[in-house]
């Protein structure tokens, strides 16, 4: 694989499992060194030690991404581990209730919100003062087909979603004279534990079947388009979001 991330700094929220796991392990086989950040510290672990018996540099840190001290510590740690950074995704989420819109739980509805939007946001904030301070870089904010579609029982979800949209284009407005980049991708439905852990075989297979690809996505697959947009070879694209859903949404 090309090292074009040579002595790139990087940090990815939710590095534990999925999508996270594997973008933290592209963007090492490329050459970065990796912040790998999540609430489960010892999934993160297990991901470094994978990426350091590779060849690779790269530390874990716990982080609640719903907490901006947390958030603000986690984005130190990069700084204080590598010298600075230079690369960002915002990948960590959960995906909450489902529950009809006029029986949602508020307790779940809030911790949806501070995760997926919120933590987004704490996310965004101290890295762009970090990546200022390094030059420039390029963020990533994972947000999903639900940025742009509804779906039943998710109301949460979907709600914050969107919301990363804008904040992507309103954030990527404000630095692009700066040198920061900041996009989006959206996977449709991709084989992760968050998915697998909680759904049938059943269930997995009818959602295969709503992709026009008849499968569900590879986190690999996510992890290449997210790096591509991380990449000097995104130079001209920032406040854009950018799908890899099997064809969920053209239909």
């Amino acid at each position: 694989m090309e090292r074009d991330f040579e002595g790139k700094r990087a940090l990815v929220t939710g590095g534990g499992s999925g999508i996270g796991t594997a973008i933290a392990r592209e963007l090492s086989e490329r050459g970065a060194r990796v912040l790998v950040a999540d609430l489960d510290m010892e999934a993160a672990e297990t991901v470094v030690d994978g990426l350091r018996a590779a060849g690779g540099e790269a530390e874990a840190v716990r982080v609640d991404v719903a907490d901006a001290a947390s958030v603000e510590a986690m984005v130190a740690r990069a700084v204080e581990a590598f010298g600075g950074l230079d690369m960002a995704v915002n990948n960590a989420g959960i995906g909450g209730p489902s529950e009809l819109l006029g029986d949602y739980p508020l307790d779940g509805w809030r911790k949806v919100i501070d995760v997926n939007l919120n933590g987004v946001f704490y996310g965004c904030r101290y890295e762009i003062a970090a990546m200022l301070d390094s030059g420039g870089g390029a963020i990533v904010n994972m947000a999903s087909i639900l940025g742009s579609v509804g779906f039943s029982t998710a109301s949460a979800y979907v709600t914050a979603k969107h919301a990363l949209l804008g904040l992507t284009r309103t954030a990527a407005m404000e630095y692009a004279q700066k040198g920061i980049r900041v996009n989006t991708v959206g996977p449709a439905f991709i084989d992760t534990p968050l998915l697998s852990a909680n759904l049938d075989q059943a269930t997995l297979d009818s959602l295969a079947g709503l992709h026009p690809m008849g499968r569900i996505g590879r986190p690999e697959e996510v992890s290449a388009l997210t790096c591509f947009l991380l990449s000097d070879r995104a130079s001209f694209v920032t406040g854009s979001y950018h799908l890899a859903d099997g064809g969920y949404t053209a239909q």
